[in-house]
């Protein structure tokens, strides 16, 4: 019989020099296992994780919720249809409708624009820094804001980069 294991040398064993590292398995901790991942899907992460991508994704998702917002202050607008020479005419569903189509246009293709313009700082600001945190959405908040808003001034590019560094740190605070 193997002579009695000494209390030093079950150590060794256990935390010591002598110890076998073992191999992470997520299914013997309780956790699902997870196959590797193929090239395919590297690739796909790859794309998705992408400045393009994610500027484009911006970019269509402000077209739609821009034109869904435009419809739907064109509906609850009172002079949608409204002929100034007739104040007094009932404007007809054709005018009404090509009112809120308009109105749908214009907000879809300013969201997108600024969707996108947000997106690529943010995601320009994130590969300069190395870090994926707060200050990134705060800095390309201020910089779009102040992109937006300069167009009217100085004074107005300054409002501008504080109202949406702040509009970005408040989603990014509920959002994270």
């Amino acid at each position: 019989p193997p002579p009695p294991l000494q209390y030093s040398v079950l150590l060794q064993h256990l935390v010591g020099d002598q110890r076998r590292p073992r191999a992470w398995d997520p299914a013997a901790l309780g956790g699902i296992p997870c196959p590797p991942k193929s090239e395919e899907q590297k690739m796909v992460e790859r794309v998705m994780e992408s400045c393009p991508f994610k500027a484009a994704l911006a970019c269509v998702g402000g077209f739609v919720l821009g034109g869904a917002f435009g419809i739907f202050t064109a509906g609850i607008d009172t002079n949608v249809g409204f002929d100034p020479k007739d104040p007094y005419r009932t404007p007809t569903a054709k005018e009404v409708l090509k009112d809120m189509g308009q109105r749908g246009i214009s907000y879809a293709k300013n969201f997108a624009i600024v969707g996108a313009m947000f997106s690529c700082t943010e995601c320009m600001v994130e590969s300069y820094r190395g870090k994926s945190d707060w200050k990134n959405s705060v800095i390309s908040g201020c910089i779009t804001g102040g992109a937006i808003g300069f167009r009217a001034g100085l004074k107005a590019g300054v409002i501008g980069c504080g109202g949406f560094a702040a509009f970005s740190a408040a989603v990014d605070y509920y959002l994270r």
